[in-house]
């Protein structure tokens, strides 16, 4: 019982600086943006990906391994998160030519992706 109460230890240590990695990372992208907002969405085996969007629109995303560490480095950061990625917060978002061109530029008429 010792043995699991280290690797559980370990475990734990070893998860509290992936969360303080991830959350400098979040605090140095809301200090870029003059603030940040999250969400965090389940994406599989892989974990869950933590989208942030900054006052001057501006997004990103990081990957995390779970949702619990994606959302306990957004806590650490102290910005904002949301439930969905929707309404107001997708407003937010802005978007510029490189975008367009990636997401949908063979069907706006732009040069194909590729």
């Amino acid at each position: 019982m010792a043995d699991t109460q280290q690797v559980d230890a370990k475990d734990a240590a070893k998860d509290g600086r992936k969360a303080a990695r991830l959350a400098k990372q979040i605090s140095a992208f809301a200090k870029e943006h003059g603030g940040a907002e999250s969400q965090v969405a389940y994406i599989g085996e892989r974990g869950a990906r933590i989208v942030l969007v900054g006052e001057d629109g501006g997004w990103g995303d990081l990957v995390a391994p779970s949702v619990a560490l994606a959302e306990q480095a957004v806590e650490k950061a102290g910005i904002t998160a949301h439930e969905s990625f929707d309404g107001e917060f997708a407003a937010k978002v802005r978007t510029g030519p490189y975008e367009w061109t990636r997401m949908a530029g063979i069907q706006v008429g732009g040069p194909k992706n590729g």
